[in-house]
């Protein structure tokens, strides 16, 4: 688990690493954001019409970089 979780959250992971947290709080403090940024890096929410067609779970409290790479994503779509 915690090598797919750092396949999408690579900065996260090693930013709380790098801070002294073990594997486990690590995993556990980064895996459903990396469930919700896989989807929206994805593409799962490109095409939907308005915020209230998103389902409430996707939504995560995600850092500017993380919205960035969101970003470079869509534009490459």
């Amino acid at each position: 688990h915690c090598l797919a979780v750092r396949a999408v959250c690579q900065r996260e992971i090693d930013c709380d690493r790098g801070c002294g947290y073990s594997w486990k709080i690590t995993l556990l403090r980064n895996y459903w954001k990396s469930k919700v940024k896989q989807e929206w890096l994805s593409g799962k929410y490109s095409n939907i019409p308005s915020q209230l067609s998103l389902p409430e779970k996707s939504m995560y409290p995600m850092d500017v970089d993380t919205w960035g790479e969101i970003l470079e994503a869509e534009l490459e779509r």
